[in-house]
């Protein structure tokens, strides 16, 4: 089985952290191989952002998705999933909505662990679009400015762990997500710590990736996530037009 984890964002030093966290989840035999956006801004952190880094990803998943089982968008907000899974015939897979089904497995009520501020409003936002608004305990974040992404956990580990027991002691949460690829790996080593389950979205993704792919499932021929029709394109990546042209008539 071969998995793809596209890093949307820039920061190769963030898609160091979710190689070393994917390979530790894998189960043997899996590979993995992780690609870094070659355009767009070095953390995604707003809406406007999401959109650069689904088109970043779209880019890569055209190129390589012949070669692989299974792409993982790794960016919290899942940027362009849904229109991943109209387009490829491979499964698609997302931080947040891993993520999301991992707690609901583990819990009733779930918080959510995140490096700013400003990127909170997006993410109520993407947990209500996946229906879990009313099981969302609390989404707490750092404070403090980020001087280097790729070091947001050793620079603030000692408070992220206060942020996941305040939501535990203080909003009730059954289970903490821990949020965003610049944190990948940080639930494995602080949650003997933590008195409830803390879920990592890139080992969940990598995880549910290789359910998907193991279930043997046929992509969509009709409903929603069927291909987009094929029609006249301009100014495209050669990739991504080629994508496009596929005859997808027996899919």
């Amino acid at each position: 089985m071969k998995i793809l984890l596209i890093n949307p964002n820039t920061s190769h030093s963030v898609s160091d952290l979710i190689e070393a966290e994917a390979r530790r989840a894998a189960a043997p035999g899996t590979e993995v191989s992780v690609l870094t956006a070659p355009f767009g801004v070095a953390y995604i952190e707003t809406r406007f952002e999401s959109l650069i880094g689904a088109y970043a990803a779209a880019t890569l998943a055209a190129e390589h998705c012949d070669q692989h089982d299974a792409i993982v968008v790794a960016a919290f907000g899942d940027p362009g999933i849904d229109g991943l899974r109209e387009v490829l015939d491979i499964p698609v897979v997302g931080l947040t909505e891993a993520a999301l089904m991992s707690a609901c497995l583990l819990g009733k009520r779930f918080s959510i662990v995140a490096i700013s501020h400003r990127i909170t409003a997006w993410y109520r936002e993407c947990v209500a679009a996946n229906g879990l608004g009313d099981r969302l305990a609390s989404i707490r974040n750092l404070d403090d400015p980020l001087k280097d992404i790729g070091r947001v956990q050793e620079d603030h580990t000692a408070r992220l762990e206060a942020l996941c027991l305040s939501a535990v002691q203080d909003d009730g949460a059954d289970v903490i997500i821990i949020a965003g690829a610049p944190l990948a790996g940080l639930a494995r080593s602080i949650r003997d710590r933590i008195p409830v389950p803390v879920v990592d979205g890139v080992s969940s993704a990598v995880c549910h990736a290789e359910t998907l792919v193991s279930l043997g499932t046929l992509p969509a021929r009709q409903g929603s996530f069927a291909p987009p029709p094929v029609k006249p394109n301009h100014g495209l990546p050669e990739s991504i037009a080629r994508l496009l042209a596929r005859d997808r008539s027996s899919r």
